[in-house]
């Protein structure tokens, strides 16, 4: 061990070694793996170690899919054999609805270029599988690359393919404590005495929040125990010429593949385990959980009838083992906002599927200031501190292990963890008849329906669809109220706050009273936000932004201003929350209760300013999402119920109704109006989004500004339209192939129903090249092929007249 590393990575599961392998072969030498006990200790070993590259999240599946391509290359590198077994695989439903999701996960996959799938019929599954009973199977899934590896070998491949470029790994050399210096570098105080390091990777697993704790972080994971059973030999598979595929059966909650001449079940049971939820004691290791077969009997009795040959078979061995689950799933990985240079790579709970894929992103992430992929769905950022409350995470990581194999519905509202944060009208909100999604913690309106309405989870239009016919139709004649205290509110002052904004954001900041739109870009020209812009004079700015985007935006912000002092960011989103009204009727219904002029010429379309609402000293922004005239009311938390009583006191003679984000998404892909994790990413840039036409060229540096200029140069290849869609009884939602003349030209990006128009759209990233107006496509809505066609954008008042009314 040196006592000088540029970054140490603690933690040597197949993760830490991951991240140890590409920092060093993406060129930083000076570093080291830590490892308490020896490589594999803790998750790793025990794993059973199987890979695919199907992932219901897009990104997961594209993760997935850049590490099953990279096994091979490791075990060439390293000189090591890692078991690899590319069987293929099989994922099968018996029940409809899975059956339908599958059918429309398949073209998903075909969006993001996962080619070596196909829909398989019940015949082709037992010949590909002969084991199998296909007793009420519908379909199946087929894959080329699934199968599994040797899970040890595969830890010490990653690690010595990293020591050839000049990496160390360490074992037997737990890290007690971490202290971060002055200068930002971190003092490591280990079983083999100390070290210091300019970054801090905490891979460490089961141990991960302990590590955290060392920097003063609480991280939302936990271990949860996960059985799996090895039988003795099957003669019927010992009898194939081929080893068995792997196969997932997601009515029956287990995953199966060969072992030897036996095989291995996998059973992610309907009733989870945790196991010290706080984190692994310090001299577990290569241990093992006591089964608990009771537990699972109910799913090992169903696998048994599904798979007939295992029942005859005997258990050659039980493995109960843990491993650490966030609240979504997914990985924790990236910086953290506080303390500086300090990263996670931790809670992968599919480490061998995932860990060459989280190790790339990381390493990029480190070095060139962000990945090549969008990171976001396992970035920490998606968590704020309330996710590190302990009866949370028991909650949802319970949640998501039960539900492992369980299809999630659009609509469908998930219990755990909830309801947490609540708008301050929530009560009465309630009362109301509102039905309640959530954001970030944060419970948001879908819509407002009678007491006895119960919501269908489904793939398709649901039975709200007229619901939300009627609360887009209020706001289209008359108005609607809409709680947004389920935006992000950030307040910018300080003497330097023009200067560093000006920098920060693409778009010329708005003058004293007035409002813009506008892109924050990366130094590489991609998306980091689509903000809105308040200038309220006296030095004070607002960006408002995507609620759920709060952790995130405000660590880009933090490290923008580095060491600057003349600029102070806030985040008031809690303090500061509000109402809007959207509709031709908006402004006869705030005048009622403006304590100033709220008219035409007073207060024009994008224009800001401080007034009276009734006994409410409001913050009132004259613009509205819903492409209607309409006005956002700003005000403290405390007042928000006041504030709503008197709108809808107000607004009862004009027929005032309280409307859900079910009605807004309708609206706003009536306007072309795109929205962040849809249509705006940080994998794409202004050129592709449209996002450019808010780029201010003609002023002085932005970040980011050179890299767009260069895209306008060059042109965008890809770029975002609109789509009119010939649905039935299911509209778009996101990632579903385009097609022209059999070739895949692009994919959605959202859609739905627009209940103003009558028309079912889409909105779409299509290649540049086959883009024209009236242009006719092909479009897979829950698998089934329908026709498309690109329109105008903004279908719903294109002149946008409503809005500047």
């Amino acid at each position: 061990m040196k006592d000088q590393y540029r970054v140490v990575v603690v933690g040597g599961g197949v993760v830490g070694a991951s991240v140890l392998y590409h920092l060093a072969k993406f060129g930083w030498g000076d570093v080291a793996l830590f490892e308490r006990s020896v490589l594999t200790a803790g998750s790793s070993w025990h794993a059973a170690g199987g890979v695919h590259a199907l992932n219901a999240d897009p990104n997961m599946a594209a993760l997935q899919a850049y590490t099953i391509d990279l096994l091979p290359k490791i075990a060439e590198e390293s000189g090591r054999d890692i078991g690899l077994h590319l069987t293929g695989g099989i994922t099968f439903a018996s029940a409809p609805a899975r059956w339908e999701w599958l059918q429309a996960a398949y073209r998903v996959f075909q969006t993001i270029g996962i080619e070596d799938c196909r829909l398989i019929t019940p015949a082709e599954m037992r010949e590909l599988c002969p084991i199998m009973d296909t007793d009420g199977v519908l379909g199946g899934l087929w894959a080329d690359r699934e199968g599994y590896v040797d899970t040890t070998g595969t830890v010490h491949a990653y690690a010595e393919a990293a020591k050839k470029l000049g990496a160390d790994v360490v074992e037997k050399n737990k890290v007690e404590s971490l202290r971060q210096l002055p200068n930002g570098e971190w003092e490591l105080q280990t079983q083999k005495g100390i070290a210091r390091a300019e970054h801090i990777v905490n891979a460490a697993g089961l141990w991960a929040k302990q590590v955290g704790r060392m920097a003063g972080v609480e991280l939302p994971l936990a271990p949860l125990a996960h059985h799996y059973l090895v039988t003795d030999t099957v003669p019927e598979i010992a009898a194939m010429e081929k080893e068995v595929p792997m196969t997932v059966d997601l009515e029956g909650f287990t995953y199966l593949r060969q072992d030897q001449k036996g095989a291995l079940l996998g059973i992610y049971e309907t009733r989870p385990q945790h196991w010290h939820i706080d984190g692994a004691p310090w001299d577990y290791g290569m241990d093992l959980i006591p089964e608990d077969i009771d537990r699972i009997a109910d799913e090992l009795s169903f696998a048994y009838k599904r798979y007939p040959p295992l029942a005859r078979a005997g258990v050659k061995r039980w493995v109960c083992g843990a491993f650490t689950f966030s609240p979504d799933g997914n990985p924790l990985v990236g910086p953290l906002a506080k303390p500086r240079n300090y990263w996670l790579a931790c809670g992968v709970m599919a480490g061998f599927l995932q860990g060459g894929g989280v190790g790339k992103s990381l390493a990029e992430w480190m070095i060139h200031g962000e990945a090549e992929a969008d990171a976001w769905p396992m970035d920490i950022a998606r968590y704020g501190s309330f996710a590190a409350n302990r009866e949370y995470i028991r909650q949802t990581t319970g949640q998501f292990y039960a539900r492992r194999f369980v299809m999630t519905y659009p609509n469908e509202q998930l219990p755990a963890g909830r309801p947490l944060r609540k708008s301050p009208s929530y009560e009465a909100m309630t009362s109301a008849g509102c039905r309640w999604g959530c954001v970030w913690g944060l419970e948001t309106p879908n819509y407002f329906a009678p007491p006895e309405f119960v919501e269908t989870p489904t793939l398709k239009r649901s039975n709200a669809h007229g619901i939300v016919g009627e609360e887009c139709a209020a706001v289209r004649d008359g108005c609607g109220l809409l709680d947004i205290s389920g935006f992000s509110r950030f307040e910018v002052c300080g003497e330097g706050a023009s200067e560093w904004l000006d920098f920060l954001l693409g778009a010329r900041l708005p003058s004293p009273g007035r409002i813009k739109l506008s892109p924050m870009l990366s130094p590489n020209g991609r998306l980091k936000g689509d903000l809105t812009v308040f200038n309220w004079g006296g030095g004070v700015f607002w960006i408002m932004g995507s609620y759920y985007l709060r952790e995130w935006h405000g660590r880009w912000f933090a490290q923008s201003i580095g060491g600057r002092n003349d600029v102070t960011v806030a985040d008031i989103s809690d303090s500061v929350v509000g109402l809007s009204l959207s509709g031709p009727r908006s402004r006869d219904i705030l005048a009622k209760i403006a304590g100033g002029d709220i008219g035409a010429e007073a207060m024009p379309f994008m224009s800001c300013a401080q007034t009276d609402a009734g006994l409410v000293r409001a913050k009132i922004g004259r613009l509205s999402v819903a492409g209607e005239l309409g006005f956002e009311i700003n005000c403290a938390a405390s007042e928000h119920q006041t504030l709503r009583e008197e709108l809808l006191r107000a607004g009862a003679e004009f027929g005032l109704r309280e409307y859900g984000y079910y009605a807004l998404n309708s609206l706003r892909l009536e306007k072309s109006f795109g929205v962040w994790s849809r249509e705006f990413t940080q994998a794409y840039t202004p050129g592709m989004t449209g996002m450019d036409k808010w780029l201010a060229f003609n002023k002085g540096d932005f970040n980011g500004k050179e890299a767009a200029l260069a895209e306008r140069e060059r042109g965008a290849k890809t770029k975002l339209v609109t789509l009119e869609v010939d649905a039935k009884d299911a509209d778009a939602s996101g990632y579903e192939p385009v097609w022209k003349d059999g070739a895949r030209v692009g994919f959605v990006t959202s859609g739905g129903y627009g209940h103003r128009i009558g028309k079912s759209l889409a909105m779409a990233l299509l290649d540049a090249e086959c883009i024209e107006e009236g242009g006719e496509f092909r479009v897979h809505i829950v698998g089934v092929e329908r026709g498309a066609r690109i329109i105008a954008a903004s279908p719903y008042d294109p002149a946008g007249k409503t809005m500047r009314a």
